[in-house]
């Protein structure tokens, strides 16, 4: 591994490009790395995660909407939206804008925590739509589509490990226009300076406020990383015509970190893969068996364990209170230190909720169960047996659980937490977990079986059975996968399912 030292330079300095971060990671995107054979099977575990993600959210109204867009803009030879049949084509930007909501609307997709906080999986669209409209001209087939895909998990991890955007209040997509336009820029073989162009202007048209993931969450929490992705596309687009990206854009003095980061003497490492070495980043992310915020994976595991041990916690008079302890992020994130009032609103959106880590606890110590539809329902919120133990549930940061977040050993990495329960005749209930069951840690790590049953769990009742046997079909021979059957990579709703749901018309 080699680690770059990123810093402010004046433009007095006239930074080589060589010694940019931008550079460094056209190089990393373009070494031709081979692949291991671990790392194939884990791409085709995000793969078909991501598309079950996807079809549980295909009839909600920001999929739809996002559906329509990209709908209104056919082409050909295009790329393929899911849901709609494998004929229907659209241009690749607007495939990868409306295929990236269809997979972060439910939150439920895999995810990598350190000094930033992401989603890798996002990568797999914007990567996958240009593949797949692309694929006869060029001669892709599925071996060149796995290495895009390494390449966009492995930038977006090694810069989520060094660079915070959270504290600035920059989402976290900041990372993802970056990381995509690379993965695209391997999938196509494209020369180290187009990549360096397309990553810096990858990454000045995604710098963003946080505000999407504060108070009031609306639905655009859904479409950010689909516009990171579709301007990713447009980025290496004009790339390739030969334009060019402001430079450089970390380091400049009037650049990203000197003026959205840690400002003119701010210093980073950022470790990378050299020369030949694999890209392994994506074995290090996990994806999650509910859909929540991945802070509020583990603690469903506690807190179903904890309520079908102890039921007479499901009603709230028996409860004096109950503390999270936890980490910074968890406790300031979606904890109450957000000091969000939403956050205590049964009348809240589905958005908020799921980034409502009280909330989250109450229903699960109910239920005993989490459920992708059932547990936000507006009548299962506004329960009043629920909106009382919610409203007994506060968060604390601990600073031995904030270690453990950052920690660098994979073996004490954590994102759990301590709940103590004073009950309301002055007993206590004490009980912690470090990772959620599914984590690679966990009671429960997923694998292939898992990552296929969450698929048919997900499509059950949406796709017909024979449709759900083609995708998982095609998307387990991924990487053999010849040019024409990239295009297969999607799912097909039956007629007139997608018809269930209407959205307005817009300009389009």
């Amino acid at each position: 591994m080699n680690t770059h030292h990123l810093r402010v330079h004046p433009s007095a300095d006239n930074l080589p490009r060589e010694e940019q971060l931008a550079w460094k990671l056209a190089e990393l995107a373009t070494d031709p790395v081979e692949v291991t054979d671990a790392v194939t099977e884990m791409v085709v575990n995000r793969v078909i995660d991501n598309a079950a993600v996807a079809t549980a959210s295909l009839v909600r109204t920001p999929p739809a909407a996002a559906r329509a867009q990209a709908l209104a803009h056919p082409y050909s030879p295009g790329s393929t939206v899911f849901g709609a049949p494998l004929d229907t084509r659209v241009s690749p930007e607007w495939a990868a804008w409306a295929n990236g909501v269809a997979v972060r609307e439910l939150d439920y997709h895999d995810t990598f925590l350190a000094a930033e906080y992401s989603h890798p999986g996002d990568n797999i669209p914007p990567i996958l739509a240009v593949a797949q409209h692309l694929a006869e001209r060029r001669g892709l087939t599925g071996r060149e589509l796995v290495r895009g895909i390494v390449t966009g998990y492995e930038i977006q991890v090694d810069l989520v490990r060094a660079i915070s955007l959270h504290q600035h209040k920059i989402d976290h997509v900041a990372h993802l226009g970056p990381s995509a336009a690379a993965g695209i820029g391997t999938l196509l073989g494209l020369d180290t300076e187009v990549v360096f162009h397309a990553i810096g202007q990858a990454l000045h048209t995604t710098t963003a406020t946080r505000q999407s993931r504060k108070g009031q969450i609306s639905t655009w929490k859904a479409y950010a990383p689909a516009f990171a992705g579709k301007v990713a596309i447009e980025a290496v687009d004009r790339a390739m015509r030969g334009q060019t990206s402001p430079t450089p854009i970390y380091e400049g003095e009037d650049g990203v970190v000197a003026w959205l980061l840690d400002g003119p003497d701010a210093a980073y490492d950022v470790v990378l893969p050299g020369p030949g070495e694999p890209r392994t980043a994506i074995l290090d992310t996990y994806t999650k068996e509910h859909s929540a915020e991945y802070q509020a994976q583990a603690l469903i595991d506690l807190a179903r364990r904890i309520g079908t041990h102890y039921p007479f916690l499901r009603d709230a008079e028996n409860v004096e209170s109950i503390v999270l302890h936890t980490s910074h992020h968890t406790h300031f994130v979606i904890g109450s230190g957000a000091n969000d009032p939403q956050k205590y609103d049964p009348t809240a959106s589905r958005e908020t909720l799921d980034h409502s880590i009280p909330y989250i606890l109450a229903v699960a110590l109910q239920d005993g169960a989490w459920h992708h539809v059932r547990s936000y329902a507006p009548e299962r919120a506004a329960r009043p047996d629920t909106v009382a133990l919610w409203r007994k549930i506060t968060t604390a940061e601990d600073p031995e659980w904030t270690r453990r977040y950052h920690a660098t050993d994979p073996d004490e990495k954590a994102f759990g937490g301590r709940l103590e329960i004073t009950l309301a005749d002055g007993g206590r209930i004490v009980e912690e977990i470090a990772v959620a069951d599914a984590h690679p840690l966990g009671a429960r790590p997923f694998g292939r079986e898992q990552y296929v049953a969450k698929f048919r769990t997900l499509a059950d009742g949406v796709l017909e059975p024979a449709e759900v046997e083609r995708f998982l079909d095609v998307a387990q021979r991924l990487p053999e996968l010849g040019a024409a059957e990239l295009a297969e990579l999607t799912v097909v709703a039956p007629e007139g399912y997608l018809d269930t749901v209407t959205v307005p018309g817009g300009i389009f």
